[in-house]
């Protein structure tokens, strides 16, 4: 951060925090003015106090990765309360495996392709995967209807567990 930006405007925890911004500021790098809410999110949920004594423990080296951390985990308790970036965690950890469990499934479907070992009467289910005739629509898409691991329900999933938002029945987990 240039040392114009203090003559011209305080960093956006001094202007938060209503006081003058000084050259050797601990914040001024790290929240500029153009992003206030940065340290908004950040003072209310860590407090300024302890961002500043964190910013003084820390090598100079690693202060903006810091801040960078803190302010990814002070906007995901804003949106997640309860959960944080570890509900945004395991959702993508559920979605990497549901992924993986379809990539898995489509590769088997490949092999037996080339090898001619597809049936004849082969339907398409409606996520795209073979299934076999005489199965129904669900047959081959099992796979979609298993919960594996947590549910953190958070604003960082709209949907529901198992990522099959057709599923009827029963809401239990």
């Amino acid at each position: 951060m240039a040392s114009s930006s203090y003559s011209n405007s305080p960093c956006a925890a001094c202007k938060f925090l209503r006081r003058k911004c000084m050259p050797d500021c601990i914040y001024a790098p790290y929240f500029p003015p153009e992003e206030p809410q940065k340290f908004a999110n950040v003072h209310k949920i860590f407090g300024a106090s302890n961002v500043s004594k964190l910013l003084n423990e820390i090598p100079p080296h690693q202060r903006e990765d810091a801040v960078n951390s803190l302010a990814y985990e002070a906007e995901a308790r804003m949106k997640d309360p309860v959960y944080g970036c570890v509900g945004a965690i395991s959702v993508l950890q559920r979605q990497v495996m549901r992924l993986q469990r379809e990539l898995d499934a489509t590769n088997a479907d490949l092999i037996r392709y080339a090898r001619n070992e597809m049936p004849e009467t082969a339907a398409i289910s409606q996520y795209g995967r073979r299934t076999a005739a005489g199965h129904g629509s669900t047959g081959g898409s099992n796979f979609l209807n298993q919960n594996s691991g947590f549910y953190y329900p958070s604003q960082w999933n709209n949907n529901d567990p198992g990522g099959d938002n057709e599923r009827s029945g029963s809401g239990s987990m």
